[in-house]
This record gives structure tokens, sequence and C-alpha cells, in this order.
């Protein structure tokens, strides 16, 4: 979990997807995720999290529903919501925390 603290501790905004790799929705949240990706570019990062290879974080994140968004910046959880997002949301909140 050192690198997880290490990643967060940047100054752009970082949206972490929890997901299950045996999740029907997979390939709608592949492509909603990459589209906030691309319009983030260097502004912001996008970074997907299977639970299942990923437990111990999970539970110490209290992750039960999936899929789980939370938005980080400087090491600090500013937003978190279970279930699906559509690409304009998440890009939405994750502008609104990038330091211009």
């Amino acid at each position: 979990m050192s690198k997880f603290g290490e990643l967060l501790d940047e100054k752009t905004p970082i949206l972490l997807a929890f997901y299950q790799q045996e999740d029907n929705g997979l390939f709608e949240m592949d492509s909603t995720l990459k589209s906030v990706a691309a319009a983030l570019g260097d502004k912001g990062k996008v970074i997907k999290i299977d639970i299942d290879k990923n437990q111990k974080l999970s539970e110490a994140l209290r992750v039960r529903v999936l899929p789980t968004f939370m938005i980080y910046k400087l090491s600090e959880m500013v937003w978190r919501q279970s279930g699906i997002q559509d690409a304009n949301t998440l890009i939405s909140l994750l502008q609104d925390h990038v330091i211009s």
C-alpha cells in the first residue's frame, strides 16, 4: 500500500475505478474511462483497480458495490460514488479539481 500512498500524493486529480474482471458491464466502463482519460490529457489520471487482485486495498477503502469511483487530490479523497457513471459527469468532476 505504500505505492498507493505515493500515487495519491500527486497534484493532479486521480480517478480510481474499482471493478471486478467478471463484471458484465466492464466493456462499457472501459469505454467511459478511456473517454475520461482522453479528455483530461496530462491534467489528471485514470486508474482501474481490480478488487480481486487488490483485496487489501479494496477492504481498506471499504469498496462494497461495483463499480466504485473515487477522486483523490493531494492524498485526500474529494469525491466517491458507487454505481455506473457517465463520462461527462466524471470529466466534469475531475476538471473541478484540476490546478490551473
